[in-house]
């Protein structure tokens, strides 16, 4: 072995298990696959309440307000968006793995507090949990899968990470509503999230931790981190808020893109139930927006690595408010409504999602990349308390119908200042 050669060797960053690091998909494609199926349980506990939670207030509970049957959302989104912030610093005192773990542990009690909440301020506080639960996991593993295969592959590792958590979602949200269907809105339905969190639990304590393959980029990083540029938390929260033009773009984007799945969440329920259709066919539609959302990502994740990520950014807002405007359009057939709108939010979001998470990565430094990502989630997911605080005065001021053209508007304004503010900046392969 020549000196050089030693030299690189001695540098190599290894795992836990002193074994050397290598970046990519395929040369990873075990831990990758590993942290898939944890992303599906992910989206499977969440899942557990799109269909059949704004219907045990109005029902089980009767609450009359809109705002009141949405508070479970402002409470999740709120405890997600903050938990997502102090998971990028957080990661630098723990690594991604007991993160990860942790999630999971906190998320135990949420699916029994939603079968058995005696009042509606035990669903309420058991979305805190969920918040929480949701917050790190999801955040560790779009790290932990960013990590493993590298700049060249983020959109692809992105679109596949969202696909499988969605794609759960959906398919949780569409099983809820049948067994709704034959067994009522509770305990049934909710019980199915026990396998998700013993699943989900058992191979975040598998799969191994990518501190080393974050140490392995960062030594071949072709920009070196300027030595005056500030790392921490409050910088990069500004940084990826307002300063920086293409983080804020992606940021505004993110927020409003969860804003309509919010707002959907709360309102969709309701508004499909009014004009006839009964729970099988709203777990339908609420099962088909994030099916879609959570399929369509694999090829966009994939087209955003190669086209970029900013035409797929801007017509993905574009065909959501789309959505919106079918919903409406074809209300008096409120089956082909809800469908059709599904159709188009799930496309629009899945052509949105893993491009506005590559072109975060893009544009942060590897050394404060976790904390931009957080920022970036924190925005996106308050998206969700917004859209419901939104969707409830709306509602209880002027209908649901309003709601629904306040969401269209404010999807086509966020489009256009996507346009305005997004550039391409995707490094090239390792």
């Amino acid at each position: 072995m020549n000196t050089t050669t030693a030299a690189t060797a001695a540098t190599t960053p290894t795992d836990a298990h002193g074994r050397p690091v290598r970046l990519g998909l395929r040369e990873n494609l075990l831990q990758f696959t590993l942290l898939v199926i944890v992303s599906s349980c992910v989206g499977g506990l969440v899942g557990l309440e799109r269909t059949t939670v704004p219907l045990i207030g109005s029902r089980t509970f009767g609450l009359t307000s809109d705002l009141a049957v949405f508070s479970f959302i402002i409470a999740f989104g709120v405890t997600k968006a903050l938990t997502n912030l102090a998971a990028g610093a957080l990661t630098a005192r723990f690594r991604r793995k007991q993160l990860l773990v942790a999630g999971w542990l906190i998320g135990i009690p949420v699916p029994f507090a939603l079968a058995w909440a005696p009042s509606w301020g035990w669903i309420v506080a058991a979305n805190v949990l969920l918040g929480l639960n949701q917050g790190l996991t999801w955040s560790m593993t779009v790290n932990m899968k960013i990590d493993l295969v590298g700049p060249a592959r983020r959109g692809l590792a992105t679109g596949l990470n969202e696909a499988a958590g969605y794609t759960s979602v959906g398919v949780t949200a569409l099983l809820t509503g049948y067994l709704a269907t034959s067994h009522g809105l509770r305990p049934v339905p909710e019980l199915i999230g026990v396998v998700f969190v013993v699943a989900g639990l058992a191979l975040a304590l598998a799969v191994r931790d990518t501190a080393g393959h974050v140490a392995l980029e960062l030594a071949h990083h072709t920009k070196p981190l300027p030595t005056d540029e500030d790392t921490g938390l409050k910088a990069a929260f500004t940084r990826t808020s307002w300063h920086h033009r293409s983080l804020r773009g992606a940021s505004q984007a993110g927020l409003v893109n969860n804003l309509n799945d919010g707002l959907t969440w709360g309102v969709f329920p309701l508004l499909f139930t009014d004009h006839g259709l009964g729970l099988a066919a709203v777990g339908l539609v609420k099962g088909l927006y994030p099916v879609l959302w959570g399929l369509g990502q694999i090829p966009t994740g994939h087209l955003a690595d190669r086209i970029g990520r900013r035409p797929l950014i801007v017509y993905g807002m574009f065909v959501q408010a789309g959505g919106f405007v079918l919903a409406l359009a074809l209300l008096g057939r409120p089956l082909l409504a809800g469908i059709l709108s599904a159709v188009a939010l799930g496309l629009g979001t899945a052509m949105v999602y893993p491009a506005l998470i590559a072109s975060v990565s893009d544009h942060a430094h590897p050394a404060w990349r976790a904390n931009a990502l957080g920022t970036y989630r924190f925005w996106r997911d308050v998206g969700y308390a917004v859209g419901a605080l939104v969707a409830g005065v709306l509602a209880d001021a002027l209908g649901l119908n309003a709601t629904v053209i306040a969401a269209a508007v404010l999807t086509a304004v966020s489009g256009l200042l996507a346009a305005r503010w997004i550039t391409e900046h995707r490094p090239g392969p390792r």
